[in-house]
């Protein structure tokens, strides 16, 4: 087994786990937060989303948000732009990489999105070719590849079929999301093989919420396939809207611990992680979520 010495992880709390919260979130917090992040030594953000204010309020504020934030060399800003309009606003901001997403599973991608897997896929096919004309990076979110809230287990096959599509289109990248947190370590592993037969493993990476608890032991399963990019949230921000009871994604913090417990390079500060996350909770009004977070400050004040 040769694991990955160097992992790189995405952070998604500015768009994922900020894009539900009840409360309004100003653009100067989003902000602040992104410079916090990338200060502890985080190199991809994702940072908001071009999608409707009716459906997504909390993302109104995205131009604000992204002609405010302080670019460093090195750092990867991506956005969520989920049709044509979307990306054409996003585009007037510069970012450098946009995502699309796909699920799994018809009955989530029809609840979700209103039209089947294969239709949303066709959505995007002039996203995605109106991105790489203009140089701007692709990246898939990959939903619901081992799990649905409606279908129940999702079949690897489903999950190779998605990601043949998302190829098919020119999507460069795609994330193997659990995101209603239901994935074991075998399941995801099969989930992760399925998306290697049209993606090469560099271009392959890990998204797992821990509803049930299982977010780091499907990450340790995934770099054991050699998967080394990984999507997570500060604090443990976020969770899936349509997916009753599906808890946020798994805290940046907790699975920098874990790698650099096994050695493996992130090139993030964790401490400055923790504050990051101590920052955000704090204008949220409640504690991070984050696990290790919470050990970590318990052990500062005793």
């Amino acid at each position: 087994m040769k694991l990955p010495s160097r992992v790189q992880l995405i952070d998604v709390g500015p768009r994922d786990g900020l894009q539900n919260e009840k409360q309004p979130v100003p653009a100067a917090t989003k902000v602040e937060l992104v410079r916090r992040l990338q200060a502890a030594g985080l190199r991809e953000i994702e940072v908001t989303s071009y999608v409707s204010p009716k459906w997504v309020p909390q993302m109104a504020d995205n131009h604000d948000v992204m002609s405010s934030i302080q670019r460093q060399s090195g750092v990867r800003y991506s956005v969520l732009t989920p049709n044509l309009k979307g990306f054409e606003a996003a585009v007037q901001d510069k970012p450098d990489e946009i995502v699309v997403f796909g699920a799994a599973s018809e009955a989530f991608s029809q609840k979700n999105i209103n039209c089947s897997i294969a239709e949303s896929i066709e959505r995007f096919a002039p996203v995605v070719e109106a991105a790489l004309a203009a140089g701007i990076r692709v990246r898939g979110a990959m939903s619901c590849t081992v799990g649905c809230p409606y279908e129940g287990e999702i079949a690897p096959e489903r999950v190779g079929y998605l990601a043949g599509l998302m190829a098919d289109i020119g999507v460069q990248r795609v994330d193997v999301a659990d995101t209603i947190g239901v994935g074991t370590p075998r399941k995801v592993q099969a989930a992760i093989e399925m998306t290697l037969k049209h993606y090469g493993i560099d271009a392959v990476s890990g998204h797992f919420h821990d509803t049930y608890g299982q977010a780091l032991s499907n990450t340790l399963a995934a770099l054991e396939m050699g998967v080394w990019n990984f999507q997570s949230s500060v604090a443990g921000l976020g969770g899936c809207p349509y997916a009753k009871g599906a808890t946020g994604n798994v805290a940046t913090e907790d699975v920098v611990y874990l790698l650099h417990g096994m050695g493996i390079e992130t090139g993030i500060d964790l401490d400055a992680l923790v504050d990051a996350g101590v920052y955000i909770s704090e204008q949220l009004g409640r504690p991070t979520g984050s696990r290790v977070a919470r050990a970590l400050l318990a052990k500062r004040v005793g």
